[in-house]
């Protein structure tokens, strides 16, 4: 087992095997190999110090993971992806941030917890995992991790995944994020998430351990949300994951894609559930058409750090 040292200060120490992935950077698909221990900055537009934007009590994420005092956000700056709709731009394309270190990370996860969290939910995290993996070795509450890289490193320390399956096909996943490979590799990504957790576990209407997949409709694009339900259903039996179908795209006003320019329709919503079920994803969530509001973004003001 690798020794996790502290310094005078109470700062954690990374094992020399996690410093070495940032200084030729392998965290995520894309493989940047800058050296962010240097002060480089990666493809998530950060360098090897963690930044985050914002720490706080969280009610908008499904049921099971918010219960009734709210799920123990951690929004962390900077982002592998480059979705165009992104809702959290400010955050992961915009630099806004500010330095966290290890030792204050710790105090926030008990602070959250002191608040009534009911889990700790980490935010785009990936290009931070060195530094969170010794961190939630002993973290105070169950942990939520939500994006789809680094998951090796990650086993047997997060007892929920909850990642977003935004594409299914080539040409929207290039043209909205510039990733043509995205599905190909966030669905492997899924699979070695279910085969780390196992099927899905509900106590007391609190998802405890498992996978809850997620995904966005966005409008025009009916046919890639489709194909995430159609892989969903071929890849897992009833029992082993959540699905949540999401509802709440909303266009923002420097969209350069006309067919983006407008919130989903009646009909593609109906369109999308109505397939969902007829392929037997009953087990989840499905948003009500009306979850279209910018008030589900919060504020990035750095309120907790």
């Amino acid at each position: 087992m690798e020794t996790i040292k502290k310094d005078n200060s109470g700062t954690l120490s990374l094992p020399e095997n996690l410093e070495k992935l940032l200084t030729d950077c392998t965290l995520c698909p894309r493989n940047c190999h800058v050296n962010r221990m240097a002060g480089q900055i990666g493809y998530c537009l950060q360098t090897g110090t963690l930044r985050a934007a914002r720490a706080a009590l969280h009610y908008w994420e499904e049921p099971c993971i918010c219960g009734t005092s709210g799920s123990g956000a951690i929004f962390f700056s900077g982002c592998n992806m480059r979705c165009i709709f992104c809702q959290n731009k400010e955050i992961s394309q915009g630099g806004t941030g500010k330095t966290v270190s290890s030792r204050r990370l710790r105090e926030i996860f008990y602070e959250l917890k002191n608040a009534g969290a009911q889990n700790l939910n980490l935010i785009t995290p990936t290009h931070y995992t060195q530094q969170l993996v010794p961190l939630l070795r002993d973290a105070p509450l169950p942990v939520v991790w939500n994006s789809v890289s680094s998951l090796k490193l990650l086993e047997g320390n997060v007892d929920v995944y909850l990642p977003d399956l935004k594409f299914s096909m080539i040409e929207p996943a290039q043209k909205y994020a510039g990733a043509p490979d995205y599905f190909e590799t966030a669905a492997k990504a899924i699979t070695e998430m279910f085969r780390q957790t196992g099927p899905y576990q509900i106590k007391d209407g609190l998802l405890q351990r498992g996978v809850l997949i997620r995904h966005l409709i966005l409008p025009g694009n009916l046919e890639n949300t489709l194909g995430v339900i159609d892989w969903i259903r071929s890849i897992f039996r009833p029992g082993d994951v959540l699905f949540s179908l999401m509802s709440q795209y909303t266009p923002y006003a420097s969209m350069p894609f006309a067919e983006l320019n407008r919130r989903i329709t009646k009909k593609e919503y109906i369109i999308a559930r109505n397939y969902m079920l007829k392929k037997g994803l009953t087990e989840g969530f499905v948003q009500e058409l009306s979850s279209a509001k910018e008030e589900y973004t919060p504020a990035f003001d750095l309120s907790g750090l």
